[in-house]
């Protein structure tokens, strides 16, 4: 029972990646879609003011924001007014773009292992960014390791994040590498329908970029 149950799991690999596709997907789009929301927004400002590569994006210095964060559906007209002028919601809006636009070329993947292979690099890239705010960001930590803050504890799930993309990445290169073993074969075996010796086929376009530069 127990081995059959085993050679049922091995033998759906693939399905499984699809599977982690579809998640990291759901996760982005959902993710990416409520950015366009002043409280999400609004959340992600400490880590972006501090960050060394992202503060740049913001009009107004760190720890400025201190003073104007809002608690979770708390509308306050004044810290709204600031977050504007700070760019928070215009920046959130354009990050949210990113992730959703991530997420479908995660998704395709299922569709085209090379769409799949990009969305899954920058998967991974971006997960590996955001687990740099617990470095870069104060609030991350309630005093300091391994004490993590609820902002702490949301990134440091981008380590989940960053392995499934990184296996994503790994089925998508093997799928790629699967369809250049075909198109060998299939130019191979048209050669050899057509009377051509397997070495006097044309060679490879990188044997003759080759040939041309020694020339």
């Amino acid at each position: 029972m127990m081995q059959s149950y085993l050679k049922w799991v091995a033998g759906h690999e693939r399905s499984f990646i699809h599977l982690t596709r579809i998640a990291i997907f759901l996760v982005m789009a959902w993710i990416g879609g409520i950015k366009f929301l002043p409280y999400e927004a609004e959340s992600i400002v400490p880590m972006v003011a501090n960050s060394p590569v992202m503060k740049f994006f913001y009009a107004k210095p760190a720890p400025e924001y201190k003073q104007h964060m809002n608690k979770e559906g708390e509308l306050v007209p004044q810290n709204r007014a600031w977050h504007q002028e700070n760019r928070t919601y215009l920046f959130a809006a354009g990050l949210g773009t990113v992730i959703i636009a991530i997420g479908i070329l995660v998704l395709l993947g299922l569709f085209s292992p090379t769409l799949g292979f990009i969305g899954a690099l920058l998967a991974a890239a971006m997960s590996f960014f955001t687990l740099s705010f617990l470095i870069t960001t104060p609030e991350a930590w309630v005093s300091h390791f391994p004490y993590l803050s609820g902002i702490g504890r949301l990134v440091v799930k981008d380590v989940i994040m960053l392995a499934g993309a990184l296996v994503c990445l790994s089925g998508s290169a093997q799928e790629l590498l699967k369809e250049h073993r075909h198109e060998g074969a299939r130019i191979e075996a048209g050669s050899v329908a057509a009377g051509v010796p397997a070495f006097n086929a044309a060679p490879p376009a990188a044997a003759r970029t080759a040939a041309t530069r020694a020339q």
